[in-house]
C-alpha cells in the first residue's frame, strides 16, 4: 500500500529534455553556428572601437542640446510635405495593390501564368529597397517630393500586394460559392464576397503600410525626394547640430502621433 506521506517524485514531473540530434543535424549546427561567427567577422564588430567611440557620441549628443527653435515654421511646413508624401504614396499603394492581390491570389487569379506574373512582380518591387525606387524616381522626374510619391506607391504596393493576396486566400469560401451558383461573374464575386471578407485585415495592412512610409519619407528626402530629409542631412552637413536635434525630435512626434493613431484605428475598427 502506498504511503500517503510520501512526496511524489518531482523528478518524474520535469518534461524530457531535447532530444539529442542525429549526425547530420548536428553537423547542420554546426555549420550554422560557424556562418554565424564568420558573419560576425565579415562585419567588423569590435567592443574596443565601440567603446573609444563613445567618448564622440556623448561629444555630438552635447553639442545637440539644447534644440535649436528658431526655424520651426519651415520645419513645420516640412514635416507636413513629408507626412503629405506618406499620405499620398499609400493611397496610391493600397490602390494598386488590390488588382495585383486579385491576381496573385490562387483562388482568384485567372490562370497560372497570371499568378506566377504578378507574384514575380510583387517580389520584385518588395526586394528592391524604398531608397533605390527614389534615387531611381530623382532621376526618372527629377528632385521633390513627386519622385518620394512615385517611390513610397512602389514600394506599399510591394508591402501590400503580398498580404491583400493572403487574406484573400484565406477568405470565406462560402459567400464565394453561393454567389458562383446564383452565376455571379468573377469581379462580382471579388467584390460581393472576397474583399468584405478580407477588408478587416486589409485595413490593418493599410494602416500598418502608412506608419512604414511616414518613417521611409524621412529617409527619402536624403537623396532629394522631397520631405524633411534633405533639412536633415543640411543641419548635419552644416554642423549645425542644434537644428539636426530639433528636426529629429519633429521626426519623432510625427512618427509617435501615426502610430498612436493607427493603434486606434485598428483597435476600433478590427
Amino acid at each position: 500500500m502506498a504511503d500517503p506521506t510520501r512526496q511524489p517524485d518531482r523528478r518524474r514531473e520535469l518534461p524530457d529534455r531535447l532530444p539529442r540530434p542525429d549526425a547530420l543535424s548536428f553537423t547542420l549546427y554546426v555549420a550554422v553556428a560557424a556562418f554565424v561567427i564568420w558573419c560576425f567577422q565579415a562585419a567588423e564588430m569590435s567592443v574596443s572601437t565601440f567603446i573609444e567611440g563613445v567618448p564622440s557620441m556623448g561629444r555630438l549628443v552635447s553639442e545637440m542640446f539644447p534644440p535649436a527653435f528658431g526655424r520651426m515654421d519651415s520645419i513645420g511646413a516640412t514635416m507636413l510635405e513629408t507626412f503629405q508624401m506618406a499620405v499620398v504614396g499609400t493611397v496610391l499603394g493600397v490602390a494598386l495593390s488590390i488588382p495585383f492581390a486579385v491576381m496573385a491570389a490562387r483562388n482568384q487569379t485567372p490562370n497560372r501564368a497570371v499568378y506566377y506574373l504578378a507574384r514575380g512582380v510583387i517580389t520584385f518591387v518588395r526586394t528592391v529597397p524604398d531608397l533605390i525606387w527614389a534615387i531611381f524616381f530623382v532621376i526618372t522626374v527629377g528632385l521633390g517630393p513627386f519622385a518620394g510619391v512615385l517611390a513610397l506607391t512602389v514600394d506599399t504596393l510591394g508591402f501590400c500586394a503580398r498580404f491583400f493576396a493572403e487574406s484573400m486566400e484565406e477568405a470565406d469560401p462560402g459567400p464565394q460559392e453561393a454567389l458562383t451558383a446564383l452565376g455571379a461573374r468573377r469581379s462580382g464575386i471579388v467584390l460581393g464576397a472576397v474583399l468584405p471578407a478580407a477588408m478587416p485585415s486589409m485595413v490593418a495592412t493599410s494602416l500598418f503600410a502608412l506608419e512604414k512610409a511616414t518613417r521611409s519619407s524621412v529617409v527619402l528626402g536624403l537623396v532629394g525626394a522631397g520631405g524633411i530629409g534633405i533639412e536633415l542631412k543640411a543641419a548635419m552637413d552644416m554642423f549645425d547640430y542644434n537644428e539636426a536635434a530639433t528636426i529629429i525630435l519633429s521626426i519623432f512626434a510625427l512618427v509617435v502621433l501615426v502610430e498612436r493613431t493607427s493603434a486606434a484605428l485598428r483597435a476600433r475598427l478590427i
